[in-house]
């Protein structure tokens, strides 16, 4: 085999696994591979962390718009062309007082049951989110 030959093949080669790395990276920073509720702020929690399938959720849902969850404030009025996609809920929603912590749970139910409710569909009872693995 000529050396043209092997450096077309290693050039080939390298180009495929590539391609590979670059789909899997993307695949494991994707929504649809978010299986929990996180945010560094609770550092002490009381009750299991939510088992959240992102797209399953957005499909049964309906939802097509980030915003509907990952909203965006500006001067106490939504912003209908941005979202909050990357950032933690406690980005916004958290300061460093005594009730912060609290707060910010009374911030995720509030979106998250609030919606439920408001829908008429999807969990609302803490055990019914809040569920050892």
């Amino acid at each position: 085999m000529s050396v043209l030959k092997k450096i077309n093949r290693v050039i080939a080669y390298t180009a495929v696994f590539s391609v590979f790395l670059l789909v899997e990276t993307f695949a494991a920073f994707s929504q649809e591979n978010i299986k929990t509720v996180n945010d560094s702020a609770f550092k002490k929690r009381t009750r299991p962390q939510v088992a959240f399938s992102h797209d399953a959720h957005n499909e049964k849902a309906l939802i097509d718009e980030c915003n509907v969850c990952h909203h965006m404030f500006e001067n106490g009025k939504p912003l209908d062309d941005d979202d909050s996609i990357g950032m933690e809920c406690s980005e916004c929603h958290y300061s460093k007082t005594q009730d912060a912590v609290a707060d910010l749970i009374r911030v995720y139910h509030l979106q998250c049951s609030g919606c439920h409710l408001q829908q008429k569909s999807g969990p609302v009872v803490c055990g019914e989110c809040h569920r050892k693995e």
